[in-house]
């Protein structure tokens, strides 16, 4: 009889429902027994220790992959800041260029305007549209002509000294032709003693000389070189140039006297052209107008 009956190769214990019942008994015993009396405490706290290293070794791959992500964005977005920053800075280095040569020609003008005020003749503003291309050559263009009364003889300055001469006026356009070209002169006395002689030209921007001056003159280094007024041309008193090196050797008729232009003459962009036209004050204190050459006009006024 017992050969007819099942070969049982698994040994089974209780049924499910019966091990069920019996993990959840204990479940509820574990429970009670943890919130009244706390004795799994220390357990679950060693638990925690073993289990840890096991968690941290879980995210290992996780944080590799964000890590590696995020270094590749930050990469990306460090170089995408940097050339926005250069390009930032490029274009505030540019307009800061920009404000200096404002500020600049705001200061300019300004000095052009106080200068303005204070003349005894009229003035009006003029702008260089573009210099000589011959180099031996140094005058410059201005932008106003016949069609702003513009005349040639007319001289032409900034807030420090003469810069030159109109030469050739178009109807909108003028040739000044500069106190350093080779070829100009201009009448002048020593604004310290009163001694007259007459300035030339050499054709370099920042050169001028003083010829057939005997080694015995009083001139000093520093000297002032102002306009005599003698010619009929240039008004008296304006600056010229300053004496920088005065070489006296007895064995030339002539002393070497080098001087340097007062005014920006290749420096400005704007300029001053003086009017012939003397402003005075009537008996009532308004400034008026007489027409006519500079000397001619001062001497009107003095008689």
């Amino acid at each position: 009889m017992e050969q007819n009956q099942p070969l049982r190769f698994f040994h089974r214990g209780p049924s499910p429902a019966i091990r069920l019942g019996l993990f959840v008994v204990l479940s509820l015993i574990l429970l009670l027994v943890d919130v009244k009396y706390q004795y799994l405490e220390t357990a679950r706290s060693g638990l925690t220790f073993l289990v840890y290293p096991l968690q941290r070794l879980v995210t290992v791959p996780s944080a590799l992959w964000h890590g590696v992500g995020d270094y590749f964005i930050t990469h990306d977005q460090l170089v995408r800041d940097n050339a926005e920053l250069r390009r930032l800075n490029i274009q505030a280095a540019s307009k800061l260029q920009q404000f200096a040569v404002l500020k600049s020609e705001n200061q300019h003008l300004r000095n052009l305007l106080s200068v303005q005020q204070r003349a005894d003749y009229s003035m009006q503003l003029a702008e260089i549209l573009y210099a000589a291309r011959d180099i031996f050559n140094r005058k410059v263009f201005l932008d106003k002509g016949t069609q702003e009364n513009v005349e040639a003889g007319q001289i032409v300055m900034d807030e420090s000294g003469i810069v030159g001469q109109v030469t050739r006026v178009y109807p909108w356009m003028s040739e000044v032709t500069l106190i350093t070209d080779k070829d100009h002169s201009v009448p002048v006395q020593v604004l310290r003693n009163g001694l007259r002689s007459v300035v030339f030209g050499t054709g370099d921007t920042s050169r001028l000389t003083l010829r057939y001056m005997p080694p015995s003159s009083d001139i000093q280094n520093g000297d002032v070189l102002v306009t005599s007024g003698i010619d009929g041309i240039y008004p008296d008193g304006l600056p010229v140039a300053r004496v920088i090196h005065v070489e006296r050797d007895p064995a030339y008729p002539f002393a070497r006297i080098l001087c340097s232009p007062i005014a920006g003459v290749d420096q400005r962009r704007q300029l001053m052209i003086l009017s012939t036209i003397q402003k005075f004050k009537g008996p009532d204190g308004a400034e008026e107008e007489i027409a006519g050459s500079p000397s001619n006009s001062r001497q009107a006024g003095g008689r």
